[in-house]
């Protein structure tokens, strides 16, 4: 009796420890930032055009895809949703259940966006994921302020022009985050520098590493003779920020200048004051930190493992397109095939690229087993059929007439959906990949068409 007993109140300690065990928040997902809401930190995954949740052990609690995500780079909250940032500058924002709620195009090139829980704005900057060379005017904001539709409503700061006009969106793209109370943290791509604005707009303090005994600005790379491409030299300093639970603000940085190795940098909020620093291996690419501050990090190819493939949605909405006879082709008709919905135009040259590879890949499947069904965006009749006669597809050819992008909301083109039998999205491919990507298609096709 007694010993039972006593193995009773064991396992009841063993459960308290466990219950006690404290809650990870998920700062940083590779190179990008994630945002914490309801108990969960979603984290964009770009290479698998997904958003990934993980609870506060960070075993994966949900994954959802969109048409409108093709590289998602940052989350951050915004009210009850997530605000999404695309690489090329979009913000989308979502519910937690994945249904789109609002879409805004950015103001530069390509920016990124921060908020806040109980915040009704939202902070645009210059991405640091992908910087154009254009010039900007000596007055224009450094941060832009919007309201939740994504309108400007105000600005923080002044751009600095440097030394060779267009590189000015490189020299001050960068990585930003918000509080609840409103005071915003910035810091520049290519400069060794830290900045807290208050709720005001008014400068705090700056915080440096103390990389540089000299800032210099980036400098021109002039084409080699022959080429047309041009390049600039600089350093990589700052890369993403994150405020933790724990009150303090992290900085993912580089510790050499093209970033190969990171480091992480922790700042009291108060003063700006770096209070610990530390150099991430290269398997350390998740980093995570719990209430108390103490820090854990994660290979994030093993996190985003767990995710899987996640819950496959169907695909919509259904369309009811014309092929090039004039009749009617409905995507129910399709059914009990693996099919490989592609959109295009005669005006897109990486279509013009792929549609060779589609040619191949239809005609090494059974048509009982697999269609593809490519759907033309053209508006100019005239320029679709003679992309037809040129290319001479085996495969058919819906007419969308321009309406497409409206309706199924995608990036560019090309772009394709694969379903399986039941109709339901295996996976989205955004753009043209070349050779290797349709061997990996292949791959799947012939994996999927074996199941009933």
């Amino acid at each position: 009796m007694a010993r039972a007993l006593g193995a009773a109140l064991l396992a009841a300690a063993l459960a308290a420890c466990q219950l006690a065990a404290p809650s990870l928040t998920l700062l940083f997902l590779g190179r990008s930032p994630a945002a914490s809401m309801g108990g969960h930190s979603w984290a964009p995954d770009p290479d698998s055009s997904r958003i990934v949740a993980f609870d506060g052990t960070l075993r994966v609690a949900k994954v959802f895809t969109s048409a409108r995500l093709a590289t998602p780079i940052a989350v951050a909250p915004l009210g009850l949703n997530l605000l999404v940032s695309e690489r090329t500058g979009e913000g989308v924002v979502f519910d937690t259940s994945a249904r789109t709620v609002r879409e805004w195009e950015s103001r530069d090139p390509a920016d990124i966006y921060a908020a806040a829980p109980g915040r009704d704005r939202v902070i645009a900057a210059r991405s640091p994921y992908d910087v154009a060379f254009v010039a900007e005017s000596d007055t224009a904001p450094l941060l832009r302020i919007l309201d939740t539709l994504g309108h400007p409503v105000g600005r923080l700061g002044t751009v600095h022009v440097p030394t060779v006009p267009f590189l000015a969106q490189l020299a001050n793209a960068g990585a930003v985050t918000t509080d609840a109370s409103g005071a915003v943290y910035f810091a520049r791509l290519v400069r060794d520098e830290i900045v807290k604005y208050d709720a005001t707009g008014a400068p705090r303090w700056s915080a440096t590493r103390g990389r540089f005994a000299k800032e210099t600005d980036p400098v021109l790379i002039p084409p080699r003779p022959g080429a047309r491409d041009i390049g600039a030299r600089y350093a990589i300093v700052n890369i993403a920020l994150a405020l933790g639970p724990d009150g303090k603000l992290y900085a993912l940085g580089g510790s050499d200048s093209a970033a190969t190795k990171l480091r992480l940098d922790v700042l009291d909020t108060a003063s700006g004051k770096i209070v610990a620093t530390r150099a991430l291996g290269p398997r350390e690419t998740a980093v995570a930190v719990t209430r108390q501050g103490r820090l854990e990090t994660f290979d994030a190819e093993t996190l985003l493992a767990r995710a899987g493939g996640g819950r496959r949605e169907a695909f919509s909405p259904p369309f009811a397109l014309p092929d090039l006879h004039g009749d009617t082709v409905r995507l129910a008709a399709l059914a009990g095939k693996v099919t490989l919905i592609n959109f295009w135009a005669s005006w897109c040259d990486p279509c013009r690229e792929e549609f060779p590879h589609m040619a191949e890949l239809y005609q090494e499947f059974p048509r009982s087993d697999f269609a593809i069904a490519a759907i033309s965006d053209d508006v100019d009749l005239g320029k679709m059929l003679g992309f037809v006669r040129e290319f001479r597809p085996p495969f058919p050819i819906l007419v969308g007439g321009g309406r497409m992008k409206q309706i199924y909301h995608y990036r560019g083109l090309p772009y394709s959906v694969l379903l399986d039998r039941h109709g339901r999205v295996i996976e989205r491919i955004f753009g043209f990949g070349g050779a290797e990507e349709f061997q990996s298609l292949r791959t799947t096709i012939a994996k999927e068409v074996r199941v009933p």
